[in-house]
C-alpha cells in the first residue's frame, strides 16, 4: 500500500531528475522492479543520480546502492539500460551487503 509520503518521495525523485536534465546534466534513474522475500525497499522505489554525484531517493536502503550507482555512472557515459539482480545466493550480493534473505531486481536507465 502506498502512503502519501511514498508518493511524495517518488515525485521528488522524478522532479529532481527532470531538474538536472534541464540543467544539461546527464541523469540515470534506477527503479526496483521486483522483490522476493525480505527486501530492503519495495517494488517501485526509485533513485535518481546525476553526473556530478547528486542523488535523490533509494533502491536499497544502502546495501546495494553503491553497485547501482556505479552501473548508473557507466550508463550515463555510454547510454542504454541494464537490469541488476541481487540476492543471498549471488556472490556479489554478499560483497555489497545484501544478506537479508531476499532478492531484489533493479532496472537502471540513462535518461536522454
Amino acid at each position: 500500500m502506498n502512503t502519501s509520503l511514498d508518493l511524495a518521495a517518488k515525485d521528488d525523485v522524478i522532479e529532481s531528475a527532470l531538474h538536472w536534465q534541464k540543467e544539461g546534466k546527464k541523469v540515470a534513474l534506477a527503479t526496483v522492479i521486483q522483490t522476493w522475500g525480505s527486501a530492503p525497499r519495495p517494488t517501485g522505489s526509485q533513485l535518481a543520480i546525476d553526473e556530478t554525484g547528486n542523488m535523490v531517493g533509494s533502491v536499497s536502503g544502502g546495501c546495494v546502492e553503491g553497485a547501482v550507482i556505479q552501473e548508473a555512472i557507466q550508463l550515463m557515459d555510454n547510454g542504454g539500460y541494464k537490469t541488476l539482480e541481487f540476492g543471498v545466493t549471488n556472490d556479489e550480493a554478499w560483497e555489497v551487503g545484501l544478506a537479508c534473505g531476499g532478492k531484489i531486481r533493479i532496472f537502471i536507465e540513462a535518461l536522454s
